[in-house]
């Protein structure tokens, strides 16, 4: 049954776009970012729904707890925000749920679709898919230790071959408000091409079982308008993109294309992203984290390659700030190009 945020999500007049959960992408300060510059045309806002990088439910159930919570903290402007767990333990999952709603979050998240291999050693992730049984009571375990939140979950259609008509009816016996499905097996990671047809499959197995569960599509969604035509064709309520926010945190922002944004404030959106990373995260996380970040934000322009290579030597946020100063103060705008 469709419970809290997710009510308000199923009775809006458009398509939903929330943002993918992406470990060491996806955190607080790059949510304050997009928060900041889109959220369809409004400034302080960002997606319909804000998802954190998925967390180790055995972690937060653990004496080493404290170490895990950074990836959990959020800001009021990110509402609703939902806390992504994964896990193969029920009494940990029961565990870390009781935590996440502790902390005020408007929902949790299992992923049973990711094809990590340590994440599949310990049983959870895509490694659900080949355990029904267990999955099913890890979704119970979260709900129970959740007081009350929505639970919802996000999965892939199979594990080596397409298995919506087996899998899916196993997810949706339990009560989740919302099932986002990646359209790709396990065993295509992420090489093979999105196949949205399979996203329609499992719209079609939700409404045949007359259970209340939102469907959110994922893969290959380059931007909001090839997201409502996905959603169109195949039936969705939501959909979620994931790779289209490197370097566009105004993706969400109905008012404007990443085509339309200026080398200059692209390039200083990244030296801010920078410095609330460096402030949000001094001590807990790695600088180099940020530099994946770089590879977007400096792509598609004169000068870019050289820019990048500067970027990738950066140890801290004010040789970031100096180093983008210097490329805008040298390279002459005729030759930067769009």
């Amino acid at each position: 049954m469709i419970k809290g945020f997710w009510k308000k999500l199923s009775n809006l007049d458009r398509r939903f776009f929330v943002l993918a959960p992406m470990a060491d992408v996806t955190d607080c300060a790059f949510r304050q970012i997009i928060a900041k510059y889109s959220r369809h045309g409004k400034n302080g806002g960002g997606p319909d729904v804000f998802w954190t990088e998925f967390v180790s439910a055995d972690g937060l159930a653990s004496k080493g707890k404290d170490k895990l919570l950074i990836n959990l903290r959020y800001f009021e402007n990110e509402r609703p925000i939902v806390a992504q767990l994964f896990g193969a333990k029920p009494v940990n999952m029961r565990e870390a749920a009781k935590i996440v709603a502790d902390l005020g979050f408007d929902g949790i998240d299992i992923n049973m679709g990711c094809p990590d291999r340590a994440v599949e050693k310990q049983g959870a992730g895509a490694a659900h898919i080949k355990d029904p049984e267990l999955a099913r009571e890890i979704i119970r375990a979260a709900i129970d230790g959740g007081g009350g939140l929505p639970v919802s979950v996000k999965t892939r259609v199979g594990y080596n071959k397409n298995e919506s008509e087996t899998w899916i009816p196993e997810i949706i016996n339990e009560d989740i408000s919302a099932l986002t499905i990646h359209a790709r097996t396990r065993k295509e990671m992420s090489k093979a091409p999105a196949k949205w047809e399979r996203v329609a499959k499992v719209v079609e197995v939700v409404k045949k079982s007359g259970k209340e569960i939102l469907v959110i599509g994922n893969g290959d969604v380059l931007n909001l308008e090839d997201g409502r035509i996905k959603a169109k064709e195949s039936g969705a309520d939501g959909v979620m993109l994931g790779r289209a926010i490197f370097g566009n945190p105004w993706l969400f922002d109905l008012d404007k294309k990443q085509e339309d944004i200026s080398i200059k404030e692209r390039l200083s959106v990244m030296v801010e992203h920078t410095e609330l990373f460096e402030k949000l995260s001094v001590g807990e996380k790695n600088f180099a984290i940020m530099k994946k970040h770089y590879k977007a934000y400096a792509n598609g322009f004169n000068g870019a390659k050289e820019l990048r290579i500067k970027l990738m030597e950066a140890r801290n946020a004010k040789e970031v700030s100096e180093i983008v100063f210097d490329y805008l103060r040298t390279y002459p705008l005729s030759k930067r190009g769009i």
